[in-house]
């Protein structure tokens, strides 16, 4: 065995669960442990990936992978460039078609997609499936794509800026009076999103405490009373509803109505756990800021 092949053999890589260990032949093999606990074992990196999920492929393309990319769900509209690749399908995925298009890497989402992973890897497929449940575990996704598609440099350049940027927002935030926070992610039935959200995890980190923190599923039906009582100074709004709030006639003694602090955002960046989800957070901050009566850009 060769001096190189040697290294290459003995060579971890610092992050827990990501290991690069010696393949027969001397050859290098990727090995990745994912979200279902699967080891995704990989001889080089992969030329041809197909995402089945939207934040996977904001991702992918976030790591220079687009030209790789040779297909996607119906649902994955950024970037631009994204909507002209071949189509896998949408909430029902084309396995065939997947086949068609041979990858050599498949990724999915561990939570959402279980039953599809299980048929693609019987067919014989690499299927890497990860679901990321908070700002570290995304921090974590992006490392481990990093390394099964031979980007980890990119990976850990985009998980430094990204983390960069979310430790500005704190020391901004650091001290501030928090703010009451209420998030509609749909109004009829009146739903929000609770612990366990991306969404409620960046109220947090934005410097506003949400006012469904009690409930007990991550997205709830939420009683109007609840609302009325707890008096959001704040209210985000996922779906584009604006003027339909400003008219309901029992929140028109909510601070958040009255002082103009309604806001409906852009629900791809609020909701998608991908590289773009700091951009959510620095303008979450900006809309909390105005609520305290601060000029924050």
């Amino acid at each position: 065995m060769g001096f190189r092949s040697k290294i290459i053999g003995i060579f971890l890589l610092i992050l827990p669960g990501l290991v690069m260990v010696p393949a027969t032949a001397g050859v290098a093999l990727i090995s990745v442990k994912d979200d279902t606990g699967f080891s995704v074992k990989m001889a080089r990196p992969p030329r041809r990936i197909v995402s089945l999920a939207p934040n996977m492929t904001e991702i992918l393309y976030g790591l220079g992978l687009g030209d790789r990319v040779v297909g996607v769900t119906d649902s994955c509209d950024y970037p631009p460039e994204a909507k002209e690749k071949p189509k896998v399908g949408g909430i029902q995925i084309d396995n065939e078609r997947i086949l068609m298009l041979r990858p050599d890497l498949v990724v999915a989402h561990a939570g959402l997609q279980r039953q599809t992973i299980d048929r693609l890897r019987r067919m014989g497929l690499p299927v890497i499936a990860l679901d990321p449940k908070d700002w570290h575990s995304l921090l974590r996704t992006m490392e481990k794509l990093g390394v099964v598609t031979g980007t980890k440099a990119q990976a850990e350049h985009l998980v430094r800026e990204m983390e960069a940027r979310r430790q500005r927002v704190a020391a901004t935030v650091a001290g501030n009076r928090r703010v009451r926070v209420f998030v509609e992610v749909w109004n009829k039935p009146l739903m929000t999103a609770g612990p366990g959200t991306f969404l409620d995890e960046m109220v947090s980190m934005a410097g506003g405490a949400n006012i469904a923190a009690d409930v007990t599923t991550p997205w709830s039906v939420y009683p109007e009373e609840k609302v009325l009582l707890r008096d959001p100074e704040v209210i985000i709004l996922t779906c584009k509803n604006k003027q339909e709030v400003l008219q309901r006639r029992a929140w028109q003694r909510i601070t958040a109505v009255r002082g103009g602090w309604v806001y409906e955002v852009n629900p791809d960046i609020y909701s998608r756990p991908g590289p773009r989800l700091v951009e959510a957070l620095e303008d979450l901050v900006s809309l909390l800021a105005s609520a305290r009566g601060e000029d924050h850009h």
